[in-house]
């Protein structure tokens, strides 16, 4: 494609630089090949326009930046990492508007509620692809997973694989795309060219604070996606989702008390709930997901579905047959044990809570509540107290552990989540993870409900920079094996 036809495509038809060819856009020096053009990035730890020389001599023909350079063929822009991401929906023939997007953001529930709307719109007989924190997939077909060679995955890819996965679903005759839409995505620019059919808002608590600083940067980058939308799915339940829905102009369809109502927890088998439908009618779903998040969750799954179209039967049949996330309160079946065992990516304070309060919500009388978790090293650390917290107040028994302590001592962050726990209530310190699950099972008594926390679908654990092996699943399988051992013998 000629540089010229690929701005005037981008938006950037002002601007002039030679007629050549080019073979392909990156924003990493290292990566530049014959005839690319270079995107220089303002990056948090690196500055890509002190690259711009090295991308040359690689190969690039053209640069991309953000102020004037001494090289020939430069295009100033006043925001490059918008520029990368509209120059690659360029090059990629604008995918997105072959595709009905839905997009999907907010603190906890994306992973659930984009599954769920995936889920439903697939039963529903449409074609569809799924971007988010656990795979992208269209259809039965996994198009990328976790990459294992960096340090954390990203809810929301990158542009230049964000792009190509459009491209690859518009190819593979997508209709819709569900995609989880991150604060990061929307503060770094990731998503500018799109336009979403419908944009969906979960909550917001604190998280991520380290970037944004404060919880109004916070939700107004949350807010920015609906500033691109042609109509918005808002939980009203929490007081953030309130504002947002006061303050948008786009069509309106919200969870609040009003729509939502007539909640019945099922034990382990599940939740039952009604909602109000568009011809005031009150309809019931039964979702087989323990938890009193998962109504929520659930709940705006299918109010999406109805501002889509779909039938109230094919909802509820859809809702009736999901199956649930990996990492997200999946229960770890091993027969005959007289305990539960649930593993959940909450990592937030409020994600805790939420996960603390459905498990006591089904936990037998006679039972305890018993969780094993830990905090991110090189993350939100005003979020350790807190966490510590919750967990003193919630549940019966604390086990404190290790969780992608990264560069951080592991040691040092449950020190800090120590600070907020109540020491008069039972807990123990086992920085070594799988220990601490070991130690779980063994003492488990009967009727009682364990909570893996914080690592989810993640199969590592990240210690400096390694990123070791770690699937928790298999572990507490092993460990529930040497338990029955033991208990034999």
């Amino acid at each position: 494609m000629l540089i010229a036809e690929l701005l005037q495509q981008a938006g950037y038809s002002d601007h002039f630089l030679p007629a050549r060819e080019i073979t392909g856009i990156t924003s990493n020096s290292e990566n530049v090949q014959k005839g690319n053009l270079f995107v220089a990035i303002r990056g948090l730890h690196h500055d890509g326009h002190l690259f711009v020389h090295r991308a040359i001599e690689k190969g690039a023909v053209a640069v991309v930046a953000e102020r004037a350079l001494e090289c020939a063929n430069v295009l100033v822009v006043p925001d490059t990492r918008e520029a990368l991401a509209r120059l690659l929906d360029a090059w990629y023939g604008h995918p997105a508007k072959k595709l009905r997007l839905i997009g999907i953001t907010g603190t906890n529930g994306k992973t659930s509620v984009s599954y769920m709307v995936w889920s439903l719109l697939r039963q529903a007989g449409y074609s569809c692809g799924l971007i988010g924190t656990v795979e992208c997939r269209l259809n039965d077909q996994v198009l990328s997973s976790p990459n294992p060679s960096i340090l954390a995955n990203m809810t929301t890819p990158d542009p230049a694989e964000l792009y190509r996965l459009l491209g690859d679903m518009r190819d593979g005759g997508a209709e819709y795309v569900i995609m989880e839409v991150s604060s990061h995505a929307l503060a770094f620019s990731k998503v500018a060219p799109l336009i979403y059919e419908r944009a969906i808002f979960t909550n917001l608590t604190p998280d991520h604070l380290d970037l944004h600083g404060d919880m109004e940067s916070y939700f107004m980058e949350k807010k920015k996606l609906f500033a691109s939308c042609r109509g918005a799915v808002v939980s009203c339940l929490g007081s953030y989702g309130e504002r947002l829905a006061n303050e948008l102009e786009a069509p309106l369809w919200r969870l609040d008390d009003a729509c939502l109502n007539s909640v019945q927890q099922q034990g382990c088998d599940g939740v039952s709930f009604s909602l109000k439908t568009e011809n005031g009618q009150r309809e019931r779903f039964y979702l087989p997901i323990p938890g009193e998040f998962s109504v929520e969750n659930g709940a705006l799954a299918a109010l999406t579905a109805m501002s889509l179209g779909l039938q109230t039967e094919q909802i509820q049949a859809g809702l009736r047959q999901f199956t649930g996330v990996k990492g997200r309160m999946e229960r770890v079946d091993e027969g005959d044990v007289d305990f539960s065992v649930f593993i959940d990516y909450a990592h937030t304070p409020d994600a805790l809570e939420k996960l603390l309060y459905s498990a006591r919500s089904f936990c037998p009388r006679d039972g305890r509540v018993v969780v094993v978790f830990g905090c991110g090293g090189d993350r939100d650390r005003g979020k350790r107290a807190e966490m510590g917290r919750v967990a003193s107040k919630l549940a019966d028994f604390l086990i404190l552990t290790a969780d992608n302590s990264r560069s951080e001592r592991t040691e040092d962050i449950l020190r800090d989540i120590l600070r907020g726990t109540n020491k008069e209530k039972p807990y123990k310190v086992i920085p070594d993870r799988r220990a601490a699950i070991s130690y779980a099972i063994e003492s488990a008594k009967k009727n009682d409900v364990i909570l893996l926390a914080g690592k989810g679908h993640e199969e590592y654990e990240i210690i400096g920079n390694r990123r070791l092996p770690f699937a928790e699943r298999d572990i507490v399988r092993e460990c529930i094996l040497q338990r029955r051992r033991k208990h034999e013998n």
